[in-house]
Formats: C-alpha cells, sequence, structure tokens
C-alpha cells in the first residue's frame, strides 16, 4: 500500500542550477533530499509525486543560492527472495545475476535479471526497525574485543515477482 503525503520544504538552489528550469532543478534536489529515504511517521519515500505550490525565491547574504519554499507530494531496501522469483530460476555464477528460464513452445529461453534494470513487483510485506543511536551498554564497554556494529536498514521491503507481469519491463513490453 502507498500513501500520497504532502510535506513542506525550502529547497536550496545552488547558482550553477538557474539555467534550467526552477521546477526541474526543484524537482531534483527534493529528489536528492527525500527519495530512497525514510521519513518519521511517514515511512519510505519513493520519489517526488508533484510540487503543488511555490513561494518566492530569497537569496540570503553570504550565500550565492536560492532558498524557495515549496509544497510536495512524495529507495535501495527492497528485497526478493529467490523463492519469489518467476519461476523455474537459477543464479549464473558466471554473469552474477539471476535468470528465469522461460519456458515455450520452441524451447526453453534464458531471461537475465540484470542489476540496474526497472522492474515491477508486488510488495508483500515492509520491515521498519528503529536504528535510532543508543549508549554503549556496561557489557560492550569492558569488551576488549572490538566488533562493528550491523548496519541495518531502518525501512525494508519484501517484493514479489512471481506472477504475470511481473518482473523485468522489458520481458513484458510488446514489440
Amino acid at each position: 500500500m502507498f500513501v500520497l503525503v504532502e510535506m513542506v520544504d525550502t529547497v536550496r538552489i545552488p547558482p550553477w542550477q538557474f539555467e534550467r528550469k526552477l521546477n526541474d532543478s526543484i524537482a531534483e534536489e527534493l529528489n536528492k533530499k527525500l527519495a530512497n529515504k525514510v521519513v518519521y511517521n511517514v515511512g519510505l519515500c519513493i520519489c517526488l509525486f508533484d510540487i503543488t505550490k511555490l513561494e518566492d525565491a530569497y537569496v540570503f547574504p553570504g550565500d550565492g543560492a536560492s532558498h524557495t519554499k515549496v509544497s510536495l507530494g512524495f529507495f535501495d531496501d527492497i528485497l526478493i527472495p529467490p523463492e519469489s522469483l518467476q519461476q523455474p530460476a537459477k543464479f549464473d555464477e558466471a554473469e552474477q545475476v539471476w535468470v528465469w528460464e522461460y519456458e515455450t513452445e520452441e524451447g526453453a529461453h534464458d531471461l537475465y535479471m540484470d542489476t540496474g534494470e526497472e522492474i515491477r513487483f508486488r510488495v508483500v510485506d515492509e520491515s521498519f526497525v528503529d536504528t535510532s543511536p543508543t549508549g554503549p551498554s556496561s557489557a560492550e564497554a569492558t569488551s576488549s574485543s572490538e566488533e562493528l556494529p550491523r548496519k541495518e536498514a531502518p525501512y525494508t521491503l519484501m517484493g514479489s515477482i512471481s506472477e504475470p507481469g511481473l518482473g523485468l519491463l522489458s520481458w513484458w513490453t510488446s514489440s
């Protein structure tokens, strides 16, 4: 389930972006700031949906950038386990990618799931972990072995592409 949230923010546009359209510069800066980030009491911001209001831009002394107040409506931690891939699937060790062995009347075709390709998936679960910093415990303070803390993603989505129409977008485009 996705929720559209309206937010208000002041966006700093550096001088070298003044030649671009203001909306394009603001959208880029907002996506850099909010896309794929967890916002308190909101959840994971996927991307900017729309800029609903722009106010006057100001240039502050000592800073050549413009600052514009905007209203706006708005991730790397999406996991798809092997059992949630299109089946039958296998991992190609040589290419380091998952492969869907798609069966047709002419035989099997290998459809590679290359890294960085756009996919369509179904969200099956979400996990929010409080990653607020905490002080060291007394046991940790007396421990002589230095163990690096395991970094955990604050918000994770579990997905599935095991249904028709899901997976790489290139698999489903008609020619």
